[in-house]
């Protein structure tokens, strides 16, 4: 019987660092300053200067960074923001929790990222410029901003998403929670918006033992209104300004983040090996991957495939001791919680194809060359059956 390779192994990622780990938590317990304290202050510069932007500020979550990102850009009730179909329901609960309207277009098939073609098509059929503002003619609410979602790692088409949003009046958050150190046209991908949210949960590329998050903004004006919102709308000790929330990061996550972030790099490059030893094992079969091109340089959070037999692919390696994921069985627009917006099936072809064709194989940084072969070998003897 073969041991079971797991989709993602946290533990062995955990034994890499333990010893200097603790060595450090160490030092928190005599300092015992665990929030808003030294290491997250160091962490939210590294890691902003490690993602080409001028500032970073530390949230509770990457659902926060989202929520707190839309706010400090100035997203108010009843206005309308551009988000993928496709993607993990956060980035449109984000946008609910401002009380804007989430307007939800359809993702390339290539890269499973916001399609521009869908955002051109949607303004030109829909919208109205207004004194360098963006109307919806059929709702009336201004379409205030956009974000694109680097999905698995990849990264989206910012180049041409950027263009839209300038010619257009919108903000752009980029959603990076699963892309921390990808690249589009040899720029960092978090660099290009107003702000870019990032989540630190336990299973990302970069990732804290347990949650936590960063929005990253070149805006000064950003950066404040962020860390007024993650601390109680606090302007002085015991005065607020406004109403705000408690969503810091505390510095036992900050300690792990900044241990990590030294090694993201190397990491991430080994995933960017196995992803390639996965493409060229599974060559020839009837089954479709995201791979770089076009300027994308992705940090594969995720290797995902794409096939009609997904659910009995899934099954097969599963018997085989494989873990497996399907990053997203619903697309967005379908999800209970959303019905109000009165979207129905058929609105989003892509979307919905990969929501019954995607499949997520094991990829991790300490996964072995081995491991890698024995899954593409099961994966090629199932369509051989």
């Amino acid at each position: 019987m073969h041991k079971e390779i797991k989709l993602v192994d946290i533990r062995a990622q955990y034994e890499e660092i333990r010893d200097e780990l603790h060595r450090t938590w160490d030092e928190v317990f005599v300092n015992m300053h665990l929030m808003l304290g030294p290491h997250m202050s160091a962490f939210e510069n590294e890691f902003a200067r490690y993602s080409e932007a001028r500032f970073g500020v530390g949230v509770g979550s990457g659902t926060a960074a989202i929520h707190l990102g839309l706010l400090a850009l100035g997203i108010l009730p009843d206005e309308e923001v551009i988000v993928p179909a496709f993607t993990f329901f956060a980035t449109v609960e984000a946008v609910a929790h401002c009380g804007a309207v989430p307007v939800m277009l359809d993702v390339d098939k290539e890269s499973a990222t916001l399609s521009p073609q869908a955002v051109n098509d949607f303004i030109r059929e829909n919208c109205s410029l207004r004194n360098g503002k963006l109307y919806n003619k059929t709702t009336g609410r201004r379409v205030h901003a956009m974000i694109p979602v680097h999905l698995y790692g990849m990264p989206a088409k910012m180049d041409e998403l950027m263009q839209i949003a300038h010619d257009n009046g919108l903000q752009v958050l980029e959603d990076c929670a699963q892309a921390h150190g990808a690249d589009f046209n040899g720029r960092k991908i978090g660099s290009f918006g107003d702000a870019a949210a990032y989540s630190f949960y336990f299973s990302k590329n970069l990732s804290a033992l347990g949650e936590g998050g960063i929005v990253l903004t070149q805006r000064e004006d950003v950066k404040d209104a962020l860390q007024r919102l993650r601390l109680h709308g606090q302007t002085d000790k015991y005065t607020h300004g406004e109403i705000g929330f408690n969503s810091r990061l505390d510095e036992m996550q900050a300690v792990v983040l900044r241990l990590k972030l030294k090694h993201l790099d190397r990491w991430n490059q080994r995933r960017i090996d196995l992803a390639a030893r996965y493409d060229k094992a599974l060559q020839g079969l009837p089954l479709v991957s995201f791979t770089a091109g076009d300027g994308r340089h992705p940090v594969y959070h995720l290797y995902v495939i794409q096939t009609c037999k997904r659910d009995q692919l899934a099954e097969s390696l599963r018997n085989r001791q494989i873990g497996v994921g399907i990053h997203y069985p619903i697309p967005c627009h379908l999800q209970p919680g959303v019905r109000n917006l009165g979207y129905r099936k058929g609105d989003f072809p892509v979307s919905e194809r990969l929501a019954a064709e995607v499949l997520s194989l094991p990829m991790h940084p300490h996964l072995e060359d081995g491991e890698v072969d024995r899954v593409a070998q099961a994966v090629r003897d199932f369509f051989k059956e």
